[in-house]
């Protein structure tokens, strides 16, 4: 399976590049082809300038400078998306790449506006890989904007949830990306215990991808 892994932090010794080093050594020991994609590492500009704003809408341009990383999109069959929660919402790098990313006429078609369709359905499978430094029940109160965003607002760009014969036609044609949320709250007092533990539960994710 072809494989975008869009890992969000800016340091090398940290514990999510020690989580990705394993999930990268498994999906490669289950014979993936894994398309790396370190966006601080490759310096993605994030910032969406009023100009782009402005062509956003523009499918005859608004894909200019983003080529590659739309081709990579475009050729996935599975999404894993890395980042620790910061002010209970993933990193500004990370939300940049998503807000120039999700575009028309390569993540939805909106040439009828009163009924957008997704286009990412070439995507099977999502998952996110998330940190959290304060206990689960702190990010409930808040809402968990980084689950929601994982489990509900990517997957919509893959397809519906109903599928079957009720729902012909081109909206409902294919089915939505199956999600798995990997999170580890309240990671500023966890173990190391408990943090082998989180890895060996992501290994055995990407294991089973």
């Amino acid at each position: 399976m072809r494989v975008l892994y869009l890992y969000c932090h800016p340091t090398g010794d940290s514990f999510h590049a020690g989580i990705k080093t394993e999930a990268l050594a498994s999906l490669r020991d289950a014979g993936h082809e894994v398309d790396f994609c370190d966006l601080y590492a490759e310096g993605f500009e994030p910032i969406l300038t009023a100009e782009m704003r402005r062509t956003y809408h523009d499918t005859t341009v608004n894909q200019r400078g983003l080529e590659d990383h739309i081709q990579r999109l475009q050729r996935t069959e599975a999404l894993v998306v890395q980042f620790p929660t910061w002010c209970f919402g993933m990193p500004a790098m990370l939300k940049g790449y998503l807000d120039r990313m999700i575009l028309p006429g390569v993540a939805f078609d909106l040439s009828n506006p009163a009924d957008v369709k997704p286009m990412l359905g070439h995507i099977k499978t999502i998952h996110g890989i998330v940190t959290y430094g304060r206990p689960r029940w702190v990010a409930l109160y808040m809402g968990d904007p980084p689950r929601k965003a994982i489990t509900r607002y990517l997957p919509w760009f893959t397809g519906p949830w109903l599928t079957g014969p009720w729902f012909a036609g081109p909206w409902f044609a294919g089915r939505r990306a199956k999600v798995r949320y990997h999170a580890l709250y309240h990671m500023n007092i966890a173990t190391m215990a408990q943090r082998s533990d989180f890895i060996a539960r992501v290994r055995n994710a990407m294991s089973k991808l």
